[in-house]
């Protein structure tokens, strides 16, 4: 390559708490709002030029450490790791690609950080992996918009030969080489004459979120914003929809999903997903409600596009063979999908789908998309409730990986409010419109953020008088 390594020279972080105007139910724990980590990153060129990039991802406790430990605990535990993460950056030194770096970091400085972490910790006291990978993503985010602004091009541009020393070769094993010898990421991505500058967005329904009027608590905001389902998908000409389910009561799970699939069918809706997000123990369980829907409503279970992870995260101590589910309806891994090795554990067991995530890292997003690919699964790219300019590269991850169906958005649900500076430079992207999204008004560098105007904006707004 014509000199376009780039190496980390400096790192910073900052904290943003946000509220959620609605509860969000994760598993069994229901939550009202999250920390944002943003990494701010300085690269430096081989000819000495130095540029910047900033990642965001939230610390979503309860999706990334369910345990006994409260939420305050795990919060301040990631939080503190995030910092132990910002010195390990600043000084890491690695030069390459940000798919070099990044590969390097999560191989030779995240695990042993973690153990440190984790040293004389009881066992229920020890941060997991994906604790672990979700702290790391905002600055390998960073990174990759940092060497995007660098060279000038989109940061999904630059996974090509062009812009990186090795093909894929170099991320997997001796096995996979006839398979990868000669390929580079942006050989498993959309073409770039056919990216969609629009995506079809799914829309949460979450356990704890009122259906009709007979729901309501009367506690509910009123803020403008929409409260009942069919409000919502009237006002965002909604087409899919994603229904949580609590995955340890399968009377209370069918009809939350005859209710949901009920509304779909009466206001034009096609598609519906489920997510049990963990909770589930056997197949049977899932197959059993699967049969039922089949034999009672078809017309329901005709729209269930897929499913997605019933079953413990830790899939190495839980390999439940899925075979009988997928027989049905798609299967996807989600929080099993740490990296491309679990993919292909879960492959091995018969799932058929992954989903991916820009909180695990885009470097492992990546890697998992490329054998997810050669093996012929299926990709979505799902939430964490990326509000502000995590939402970004998250979309961006779609648009190239080539879903089955759009992207999960739901920060415009649960808290928009905290994505009012970006939302005037991106209206459409964090407004949901005829049933979809859009990317048409990201820029040409890194992943487009258009920070300053971002800034600019916010400043004017706050000088408007009231």
């Amino acid at each position: 390559m014509d000199g376009r390594d780039a190496r980390v020279i400096a790192s910073d972080i900052a904290f943003y708490e946000f509220t959620n105007r609605m509860p969000l139910k994760f598993g069994h724990e229901i939550t009202a709002g999250s920390t944002l980590c943003r990494a701010t990153l300085t690269v430096e060129g081989e000819d000495g030029r130095r540029e910047t990039g900033v990642g965001e991802t939230p610390l979503a406790v309860s999706w990334t450490w369910p345990g006994a430990l409260t939420v305050a605990e795990r919060l301040e535990r990631m939080k503190g790791f995030c910092e132990a993460l910002n010195g390990a950056w600043g000084s890491f030194g690695v030069s390459g690609h940000p798919m070099e770096v990044g590969h390097a970091f999560i191989a030779s400085r995240l695990p042993a950080l973690l153990e440190e972490e984790n040293a004389g910790r009881e066992a229920e006291r020890r941060m997991p992996w994906l604790c672990a990978l979700v702290c790391s993503s905002l600055f390998d985010l960073a990174l990759h918009d940092a060497y995007g602004r660098l060279h000038g091009v989109r940061a999904f541009d630059a996974f090509t030969a062009k812009y990186m020393n090795h093909d894929l070769t170099h991320y997997y094993p001796e096995e996979y080489r006839d398979m990868f010898a000669g390929k580079y990421p942006a050989d498993y991505f959309v073409p770039p004459h056919a990216l969609p500058p629009e995506l079809p967005a799914w829309h949460l329904v979450g356990g704890t979120d009122p259906l009709e009027p007979q729901d309501l608590k009367g506690t509910e905001p009123q803020d403008g914003y929409p409260v009942l389902l069919r409000d919502w998908i009237a006002r965002d000409g909604l087409d899919c929809l994603k229904i949580k389910l609590v995955g340890n009561d399968a009377e209370w799970d069918y009809r939350r999903i005859v209710r949901v699939g009920d509304i779909a069918l009466e206001t034009g809706v096609r598609n519906l997903s489920a997510d049990f997000n963990c909770t589930v123990k056997e197949p049977a369980y899932v197959i059993g409600l699967l049969e039922r829907l089949a034999g009672e409503r078809p017309d329901i279970y005709a729209r269930l596009l897929y499913i997605e992870q019933p079953f413990p995260y830790e899939i190495e101590k839980y390999p439940i063979d899925v075979r009988g589910i997928t027989a049905m309806k798609p299967l996807f891994l989600d929080e099993s999908a740490h990296d491309w090795m679990h993919v292909r554990m879960g492959h091995g067991l018969g799932w058929d789908g992954v989903a991916l995530k820009t909180c695990k890292t885009l470097t492992g997003a990546i890697l998992s998309l490329c054998w997810a690919r050669e093996h012929g699964m299926k990709i979505m790219v799902q939430d964490l409730t990326n509000p502000r300019l995590a939402i970004i590269p998250h979309a961006l991850l779609a648009q190239h990986a080539g879903t089955i169906m759009g992207v999960e958005v739901n920060s415009m649900q649960f808290c928009p409010d905290a994505s009012r500076d970006e939302e005037r430079v991106h209206p459409g992207l964090y407004r949901r419109r005829g049933g979809k999204i859009s990317l048409a008004s990201l820029g040409d560098t890194g992943f487009g953020y258009r920070l300053e105007e971002i800034r600019e904006k916010a400043r004017g707004k706050a000088g408007e008088p009231g």
